[in-house]
């Protein structure tokens, strides 16, 4: 048998102190110190699953299509992703916004955002490309789904509040008021799905940050300078949210967790939109080129910004040739496309992510917030296909 004598020089050993020597060295493995030998966790990537070739069955036989919506012609183009041809315009409710991809991935829902009360919805079965009956709902500016799909949020700008709906019905669920977020539009969601924060496009701007569990407002961010914030998206490490500003004509860094700007980066005129690399190591921002919401000039100064997620800088400019006005659109299922609307010029605009060239094709007048479907992850957080 062997036993262990303790040798102690120095101050008095408390009762304490003596017991914690005199348990086994594995007591604390579970703890796991810096100087752990241990490998260290694998980095967190909130785009993990909508790399290529991560398509769920749900999506299975949907058309390879573009979803264009068409604010003042009151309809919808289909756009064929191997002629580059538009191959059908059916017409919806009144102004549609965006199109967007259901929670479980079934259906493409336009939003018809109306004048108010006269909103409504439009599925779109994937599968045939066709449109089924619409469903009346006040003011669907945009659309996002809570994280668990147990309820889709309209974004009700007019009213300046979030509106809870049962994702299938459409049915109203219940009201988060947002009073001092007017112009509420576009969305992102923590890593852990705590919380997801809106930008406030109108009054001073700003940010709203929401507790989605409680179905509550916790804050409200006012901007280094007063702008109008437009679209919203995490980083794939969790820790950053990236926010559009076209009055700013750039970007601004928000830490999410402390609810704080820590950066700004410019990027062109009327930051408009965001779309992330199929490889999630790019963000694409399109630069409408006008600081105007409505009648902006035809084939201005727009382009797309190519924002590297690593070093937090600008690693390319895409001017649009001749002019053009991009504005919101997503990625194709491989990453080689990219696809956005060309908000004041009636057109959109395919862009090759190697090397930034363009083609456009005519739609409808004033196109804005596109879907690219099928599109690969396991769930749709909303707008014109924010994927997980």
């Amino acid at each position: 048998m062997i036993r262990t004598f303790l040798r102690h020089v120095g101050p008095p050993i408390t009762l304490l102190g003596l017991l914690l020597a005199l348990l086994p060295a594995d007591a604390f493995a579970g703890s796991c110190p810096e100087d752990c030998s241990g490998p260290p966790p694998p980095p967190v990537n909130v785009y993990s699953h909508t790399t290529a070739g991560h398509m769920s069955p749900a999506t299975a036989g949907a058309l390879p299509r573009v979803y264009v919506p068409n604010r003042s012609s009151n309809s919808v183009s289909v756009i064929d992703m191997a002629t580059l041809k538009e191959v059908d315009r059916f017409p919806v409710g009144s102004k549609p916004q965006h199109v967007v991809p259901s929670w479980d991935l079934k259906t493409l829902w336009v939003a018809n955002n109306g004048t108010g009360r006269n909103g409504s919805l439009t599925p779109i079965d994937p599968t045939t490309a066709k449109p089924g009956k619409q469903v009346p709902v006040d003011d669907p500016y945009n659309m996002y789904f809570m994280p668990d799909g147990s309820a889709a949020i309209i974004v009700d700008e007019a009213l300046k509040q979030l509106d809870l709906r049962d994702p299938q019905t459409m049915a109203l669920k219940s009201i988060i008021p947002t009073p001092t977020c007017p112009g509420i539009n576009h969305a992102d969601f923590s890593t852990d799905n705590s919380y997801a924060i809106f930008t406030c496009e109108y009054g001073d701007g700003g940010l709203a940050k929401i507790d989605l569990k409680n179905q509550k407002v916790l804050g409200h961010l006012d901007l280094s300078k007063m702008g109008m914030p437009q679209d919203i998206r995490l980083s794939p490490d969790g820790k950053i949210f990236y926010v559009a500003d076209m009055m700013n004509d750039g970007v601004f860094l928000i830490d999410g967790d402390s609810f704080k700007e820590i950066g700004f980066i410019p990027t062109g005129i009327g930051a408009h939109g965001f779309v992330v690399s199929r490889d999630s190591k790019r963000l694409y921002v399109s630069n409408r080129g006008s600081h105007k919401m409505e009648q902006g000039r035809a084939d201005g100064p727009g382009s797309v910004t190519v924002i590297d997620f690593a070093t937090r800088s600008v690693v390319a400019q895409w001017p649009i040739p001749e002019g053009g006005s991009p504005d919101m659109g997503n990625v194709s299922a491989d990453g080689k496309q990219l696809w956005l609307s060309g908000r004041f010029d009636s057109e959109v605009y395919m862009i090759d992510t190697a090397n930034g060239a363009v083609t456009k094709i005519r739609v409808g007048v004033e196109p804005h917030g596109l879907t690219v479907w099928p599109q690969p992850g396991r769930y749709s957080q909303g707008h014109t296909g924010n994927m997980r």
